[in-house]
């Protein structure tokens, strides 16, 4: 997920080819970012194919629409969660949706959205800014143990413990406001040791990230509902980047099996060496796909 230039969508090769694309048809982008894999079915389905993308970010929506170009006019942009795709489309069936669940590089590099504690920004992290409360609104309000409960559940943080306490004790001197102040207060409180590979402070941005937008939320359900959007032979494939999201769709593509699917991967497909080297945010990608039996 680099920068619009040089844009590079996660697994774009495996994408492709476990879709089946092909020209002509009806494609779903569910999560359109900077455009990268929607660019791709475009080129990839040329003269007639067809595209609905959707993102719940309309900044990211505007710098899609120059991303695609000369091809933009095949296909229909509209701000929207990947859950409304089943309304979107209607009576229409899908030959290929596609899902990359993961927050894209513009989102990540702006620090006034406050997704990264790599630079300093306000405690924000909405996708959608137009809607809901913000991290800090979460870390200045949540009860102790509730807080702990959530960094454990969405972070898988064993010290959610310790580090909801540091943020209530900073958050009585003053308000947390900004990724900094949140990632020093995590890092003080988060345990010292040799094994932890990551930032002290990574488990729990990712957890209120899930929160804040309710990343977690329905999401088996939406993908039984998108699943049923698939024309006869249509295919679907989602790229998760955490484990969380991973076992939501492991477990409900599982349950899809038995039910008029059939499984593309039985093993999650991962970012080859040589693509992780180009885009090292491309590492924790998970990608599953599933195709709709011509009976259906």
């Amino acid at each position: 997920m680099g920068s619009d230039a040089g844009h590079v969508p996660v697994l774009l090769d495996e994408v492709l080819e476990l879709l089946a694309v092909r020209p002509g048809g009806l494609w779903v982008d569910g999560t359109v970012g900077l455009g990268g894999h929607a660019a791709a079915l475009l080129r990839a389905t040329a003269p007639d194919g067809r595209l609905l993308g959707l993102d719940r970010d309309t900044d990211t929506l505007e710098r899609a629409r120059a991303v695609l170009g000369p091809v933009s006019d095949r296909a229909r942009l509209e701000p929207g969660d990947y859950r409304e795709i089943p309304e979107r489309l209607g009576d229409e069936r899908a030959d290929g949706i596609v899902l990359d669940l993961g927050i894209s590089s513009a989102q990540l590099d702006d620090p006034e959205r406050g997704f990264s504690f790599q630079a300093d920004g306000p405690l924000d992290m909405r996708i959608d800014r137009s809607d809901g409360e913000t991290a800090a609104d979460v870390v200045n309000r949540l009860p102790e143990k509730a807080l702990a409960d959530l960094i454990y559940a969405y972070g898988e943080e064993r010290a959610s413990r310790r580090i909801a306490r540091a943020i209530v004790q900073a958050r009585e001197r003053a308000p947390i406001r900004t990724t900094a102040e949140l990632a020093e207060i995590v890092r003080r409180a988060a345990p010292r040791g040799p094994r932890r590979r990551l930032h002290p402070a990574t488990r729990t941005f990712q957890a209120l990230r899930i929160h804040v937008n309710r990343e977690l939320d329905g999401l088996s359900e939406a993908l039984e509902r998108i699943a049923g959007c698939l024309a006869p032979s249509g295919r679907m494939a989602v790229i998760a980047f955490h484990s969380l999201e991973d076992r939501a769709v492991k477990t409900t593509f599982r349950g899809l099996a038995h039910r008029g699917f059939a499984l593309l991967t039985k093993k999650p497909v991962r970012p080859s060496e040589a693509e992780t080297r180009q885009n090292p945010r491309a590492r924790s990608a998970r990608l599953r796909a599933l195709a709709r039996e011509e009976a259906a």
